[in-house]
C-alpha cells in the first residue's frame, strides 16, 4: 500500500504536545510504530525511557501507525468487496470507526472513477478522506503509488483514447496540499473547510475559530481549537443532583432509580429535581398522627376545644380512641375512690406500668404523690413530679437556632419556619425558592420567606386561592361599553372590537370604527348620470336636475366631504315672469349625521354664508328660514356675523334616532325695506345613521 504513514484518522482522541529540540525522540517513535505493527493496544504501551518527551513520542507514533493500519484495512475491504456495511458491523470501537470511514471514502473515489468524473472532488470530506478518495479514484488510470499521495505518473498515456484524464489540468498536482480545482484561468489550489490557503498559494493552514470568534459556543462553554474545526467544553459543573449529558446539558439524576438514595426500608423514595424525598410506607389509622420519622402517635381527643363527650360525662383518652364516663365524686391528685365506699385511698403511682419517672429513674411513693430521683442530664420538676430533660432551647433562647429550637432528650434540634430551609451548619435558615416548584399558574416572584404570584396582562389573580390567574373580561368592565365603538368580544387575556359588517372598517387603534367612503374608493354602483354621496355606513346615488328656467353652475362644489349642486336662474328672452321671480339660485347638497349617544347641547350642522348682491343699491337685511322638512322641530336656524359676512347656522336642537332620511329646505331672503328683493333656496338631504360613530 505504499507509505501509509501519511494517513492518520485520530478519531479516538488528540494528543497535543511540544517537542523539546534537545531530546532525540526518533528511537522512541520507532518503538511506538513497532508496538502498533504487532497489533497491540497503544494504551498498554510500555515506555522505554523515563523522559516525558520520549513517552509522548511513543504514544503519538503508536496511535498514528495504528490508525494507518486501520485505514489500510478499510481501503482493501472497499477494493476487494465493494461494500463496507455488512463486512464490518462492529461500529462501536475506535478501530471499527477508522476502518469503516476509510472504506467509505474509497468507495466514493471508485464510484467517481466508474462515472468518469474528475478525481478532484468538491465535497467537504475533510483532508484525510479527500486523500483516500483521490487515491482510489486515480488507481488504474495512473501508474505509481496507490495510496492517497498525489505524485506525477511514471508512464503517461500516449493518446486521449488510452488516458481519459489526459486533459485534466489537476492531474499530478502534487503542489496542492489539499485540493485542486480547475477554473477558466487554469488549475488553482483550495483548502478543506476549517482551513485557509497560505500566501504561497499551495499550502493550507488551520483556521483558529476560537481566536477569530467565529465559533458558536454558548455562554458557560469554552472554545477549544482543533485541526480543521473546534469543540465546546462546559466550564461550570452541573451541581449536586445533576449530571452532564453527551449534548453538554445538565440532566437530573433519578436517585430512586439508580439506588443512590438513603431512604430507610420503611420509607419510599420519590425523585425531585436535583434531589429526592423519603415518604413513609406505613399509614396510621384513625386516632393517630404520623410524625416526620414515620411513627404513629396517639391523638388525645380529650384535649380538643369542643370536647367529644356530652355534658355530664368526662372524657378519658385511650390508645387510638377515647371513652366517655359519667361524672362521679372527684378525688384529689394522687388519690382514688375506695371500692367499698366513698373513702379516698392513696394511689401508688410507682406500681403503674407507665413508669412515671421514666426508665433508669427511682420512683418513691408518698401520700398523694410520688418522688423521683433523676439521673444525670435530667432535673426533677416539682410541679409535674417527674424527671424532665434539660431544655436547652429555653435555657439559651435565641442563641442556638436562627428560627425554631426543638428540644430532644439530652440535646436539641433546629428547624425553620415555612418559606425557609435549614442551612448546612444545622442552625441558620436560608430562603427557600418556592418558584422552582411552579406553584403559580403563570408568573412567580420569590420573596424572602415566601413567594408572590402575579399574572400577565389581561389576567387577574384569583381571590380564592391567590395562585390561579383568571381572564379579565374587559367587555364586562364598567368601562367596557366605551372600549369599542361598536361591539366588544372578549378573548383569553385580551379582547377585540368589531364594526358593522358593511360600510365600516376598524381603525388602526383597533377600537374605533371608520366610515368607508365608497364614493372615493369607487366601490359604489352609481350610474354616470347619478352623483355618489357618501353617508355614514353607506352611500347614496342621487340625480339632481335643475328646475325649469334654471341651469347648473359649472362643476359641482365639494364642501366638507360632500358635493353641492348649484342651479342659477337662466330666463328665456322676454320671459317677464321668470325675470320677476325672486328666486335666484336653487342648491342641492347631502350631509350625514350620527345618532348622537349623548345629546346635551345643540349641534351646528350647516353653515350658509350670504354674499351681498352685486346690483344692490342700498343696504339689505338677510333673513334665514326653514321652509320644509323640519321633522318634530328637530332643527332651527340662527344668524351670526363672521369676518364681515352674514352666516346662517342650522342646528340640531333635539336628539334624532336613525336610520332616518329628511329633506330640509332652507331659504336665504334678501329683504330691502320689508320687501324680499331676491331669494336663494338650499335643499339639504340629511341621512341620520343608526350608529353613534
Amino acid at each position: 500500500m505504499g507509505p501509509s504513514n501519511l494517513l492518520s484518522f485520530a478519531f479516538c482522541g488528540i494528543l497535543i504536545f511540544q517537542v523539546n529540540a534537545q531530546i532525540s525522540v526518533d528511537d522512541c517513535c520507532a518503538n511506538g510504530q513497532e508496538w502498533a505493527g504487532q497489533r497491540q493496544d497503544c494504551a498498554a504501551l510500555q515506555t522505554t525511557s523515563d523522559s516525558q518527551m520520549c513517552r509522548i513520542a511513543q504514544e503519538q507514533c503508536c496511535i498514528a501507525a495504528q490508525d494507518d493500519n486501520y485505514c489500510t484495512t478499510g481501503i482493501n475491504l472497499a477494493k476487494q468487496h465493494g461494500e463496507c456495511e455488512t463486512l464490518y458491523t462492529d461500529a462501536t470501537s475506535c478501530e471499527a470507526k477508522n476502518i469503516k470511514r476509510c472504506c467509505n471514502c474509497c468507495l466514493l473515489g471508485k464510484n467517481a472513477q466508474q462515472q468518469g468524473l474528475s478525481c478532484e472532488q468538491n465535497l467537504s470530506l475533510g483532508y484525510e478522506c479527500g486523500l483516500v478518495y483521490r487515491a482510489c479514484c486515480v488507481e488504474g488510470q495512473e501508474t505509481g503509488p496507490t495510496l492517497p499521495v498525489v505524485q506525477p505518473p511514471q508512464e503517461p498515456a500516449t493518446n486521449e483514447q488510452d488516458d481519459p484524464y489526459l486533459n485534466d489540468q489537476c492531474r499530478g498536482a502534487a503542489h496542492c496540499s489539499q485540493q485542486c480545482r480547475v477554473t477558466e484561468s487554469g488549475a488553482t489550489c483550495s483548502c478543506f473547510q476549517g482551513y485557509k490557503l497560505k500566501p504561497d498559494g499551495h499550502t493550507c493552514e488551520d483556521i483558529n475559530e476560537c481566536l477569530l470568534g467565529s465559533h458558536n459556543c454558548r455562554s458557560g462553554e469554552r472554545c477549544i481549537n482543533t485541526k480543521g474545526a473546534f469543540r465546546c467544553q462546559r466550564e461550570v459543573s452541573c451541581g449536586t443532583g445533576y449530571e452532564l449529558t453527551d449534548s453538554n446539558n445538565c440532566q437530573d439524576i433519578d436517585e430512586c432509580e439508580t439506588g443512590t438514595h438513603n431512604c430507610a426500608p420503611e420509607f419510599a423514595c420519590q425523585n425531585t429535581q436535583g434531589s429526592f424525598r423519603c415518604k413513609p410506607l406505613m399509614q396510621c389509622g384513625d386516632g393517630f398522627i404520623q410524625d416526620a420519622q414515620g411513627s404513629c402517635i396517639d391523638i388525645n381527643e380529650c384535649m380538643s376545644a369542643n370536647g367529644p363527650c356530652p355534658s355530664g360525662q368526662v372524657c378519658i383518652n385511650t390508645v387510638g380512641s377515647f371513652n366517655c364516663q359519667r361524672n362521679s365524686i372527684t378525688c384529689g391528685r394522687g388519690y382514688h375512690l375506695n371500692e367499698d365506699g366513698p373513702a379516698m385511698r392513696d394511689i401508688n403511682e410507682c406500681t403503674s406500668l407507665s413508669q412515671p419517672c421514666g426508665p433508669g429513674h427511682v420512683c418513691i411513693n408518698v401520700a398523694g404523690t410520688f418522688r423521683c430521683e433523676c439521673s444525670a442530664g435530667y432535673y426533677f420538676d416539682s410541679i409535674s413530679r417527674s424527671c424532665v430533660d434539660t431544655n436547652e432551647c429555653r435555657r439559651y433562647p435565641g442563641r442556638l437556632c436562627a428560627h425554631k429550637c426543638e428540644n430532644t432528650p439530652g440535646s436539641y434540634h433546629c428547624s425553620c419556619t415555612i418559606g425557609f430551609k435549614l442551612g448546612n451548619d444545622g442552625r441558620n435558615c436560608e430562603d427557600l425558592n418556592e418558584c422552582e416548584s411552579n406553584p403559580c399558574s403563570q408568573e412567580c416572584a420569590n420573596v424572602y420567606g415566601s413567594y408572590q404570584c402575579y399574572c400577565r396582562r389581561g389576567y387577574q389573580l384569583s381571590d380564592v386561592d391567590g395562585i390561579t390567574c383568571e381572564d379579565i373580561d374587559e367587555c364586562a368592565l364598567p368601562t367596557g361599553g366605551h372600549i369599542c365603538s361598536y361591539r366588544c368580544h372578549n378573548i383569553p387575556g385580551s379582547f377585540h372590537c368589531t364594526c358593522p359588517t358593511t360600510g365600516y372598517t376598524l381603525a388602526p387603534n383597533g377600537r374605533s370604527c371608520q366610515d368607508i367612503d365608497e364614493c372615493v374608493t369607487g366601490t359604489h354602483n352609481c350610474t354616470g348620470s347619478e352623483t355618489c354621496f357618501n353617508v355614514q355606513g353607506h352611500f347614496k346615488c342621487l340625480l339632481f336636475e335643475c328646475p325649469e328656467n334654471y341651469r347648473k353652475s359649472g362643476e359641482a362644489v365639494r364642501v366638507d366631504r360632500t358635493e353641492t349642486i348649484r342651479c342659477i336662474k337662466s330666463c328665456r328672452l322676454n320671459d317677464v315672469n321668470c325675470v320677476l321671480d325672486p328666486i335666484h339660485t336653487v342648491s342641492y347638497t347631502v350631509i350625514s349625521l350620527p345618532t348622537f349617544r349623548e345629546f346635551n347641547t345643540p349641534e351646528e350642522i350647516i353653515f350658509l354664508r350670504a354674499m351681498s348682491p352685486a346690483h344692490a343699491t342700498m343696504q339689505s337685511d338677510i333673513v334665514f328660514d326653514i321652509t320644509e322638512g323640519n321633522v318634530r322641530n328637530s332643527f332651527d336656524i340662527i344668524k351670526r356675523f363672521e369676518s364681515g359676512m352674514t352666516v346662517g347656522v342650522v342646528r340640531q336642537v333635539k336628539p334624532i334616532v336613525g336610520p332616518l332620511h329628511v329633506v330640509l329646505k332652507l331659504a336665504m331672503n334678501y329683504v330691502i325695506r320689508g320687501v324680499v328683493s331676491h331669494r336663494n333656496l338650499v335643499n339639504v338631504h340629511i341621512y341620520v345613521s343608526e350608529y353613534w360613530f
